[in-house]
């Protein structure tokens, strides 16, 4: 079967749903951001503010820069106190309404993405490496409807770019969360820290709520430039399609992995039971793995992909 996003009509969409402005700690005012990203070839973006009292809880109504090839999500980066760390939660919400009221004091970082949830939005755990968030803090944002597996600034800035970890141990929970990434470009560096990753996602329009429903229903994959065009999986095996590459890996829940290493790969068949081969000990059944697609430093990855769901 060929599963989503590669087995539903439509066309992929490129789009980045983290990154800031003047509206908040950016050095870009909305409508110059929006620009680099239309110039650079992207065909939607999200401004995802930092909501906050110091910004007058800014939402970035950005509708007057949508044009005929290229829109705009309507969200922001929400933040509650506190994490394990101590610190702010930093949740992107992609869908937002503009009239979404401010975070209330004593309201947690689980009880705003539930709010945001509840009005529409789509979920995302920001930078998690970044923030430091544990296990305890994946388990309590129960609204969450992805993590950020990678994150471009904080790669490029700080080196703790990476979120698999979290979503990976909340995968082993039977957590059904997807995978995305985003920028979250500020552009105090030139662009520094802009277009080094984003979302593909497949819809039959680029409207916005189009656009909105499928990165809900899971119909989208997340690169930092290799292109992933098609994905057929039976009952042992998965075939991936994609712009050449060096290796192309079936990466499960636990240390079983296998993967075909070769020079512009882009037809692959690899059996995914074969993972559990390379096992160190003894494994329970694979419930999950997802694809990794690795061009030299650039990775494309699928959502998690549950066995359960395949038969």
């Amino acid at each position: 079967m060929r599963i989503l996003p590669f087995s539903t009509p439509g066309r992929f969409w490129r789009g980045n749903l983290h990154t800031h402005s003047t509206l908040s700690d950016g050095a870009l005012k909305p409508e110059d951001v929006v620009e680099a990203y239309r110039r650079t070839g992207y065909d939607f973006l999200q401004l995802s503010d930092h909501f906050l009292g110091r910004f007058d809880w800014p939402i970035a109504d950005t509708r007057n820069l949508r044009s005929n090839d290229f829109t705009t999500l309507i969200g922001a980066e929400v933040h509650a106190m506190a994490t394990s760390a101590g610190e702010y939660w930093h949740i992107v919400a992609t869908g937002l309404p503009l009239d979404f009221p401010p975070a209330e004091p004593d309201e947690t970082g689980p009880m705003l993405a539930a709010r945001a949830r509840e009005a529409g939005a789509f979920i995302t755990m920001a930078h998690p490496s970044w923030s430091q968030l544990t296990i305890e803090d994946g388990r309590s944002l129960a609204a969450a409807h992805a993590v950020e597996v990678y994150n471009h600034t904080c790669a490029v800035l700080t080196d703790r770019g990476d979120g698999f970890y979290l979503l990976d141990q909340l995968c082993n929970e039977d957590r059904r969360l997807m995978a995305v990434v985003g920028d979250d470009a500020h552009f105090h560096s030139g662009d520094l820290d802009a277009f080094g990753a984003y979302v593909m996602v497949k819809s039959e329009s680029l409207d916005p709520e189009a656009l909105l429903g499928a990165l809900k229903a899971g119909k989208f994959y997340s690169s930092q430039g290799p292109r992933i065009h098609n994905v057929e999986i039976t009952r042992k095996d998965v075939r991936v399609e994609c712009t050449p590459a060096n290796a192309i890996a079936v990466v499960t829940g636990a240390s079983a992995a296998v993967s075909r290493v070769g020079r512009g790969l882009t037809d692959v068949t690899i059996e995914y039971a074969e993972a559990r081969k390379w096992a160190w000990s003894e494994l329970p059944p694979i419930k999950w793995f997802r694809i990794v697609v690795i061009d030299g430093p650039r990775r494309a990855w699928t959502n998690p992909i549950w066995v359960d769901a395949l038969n």
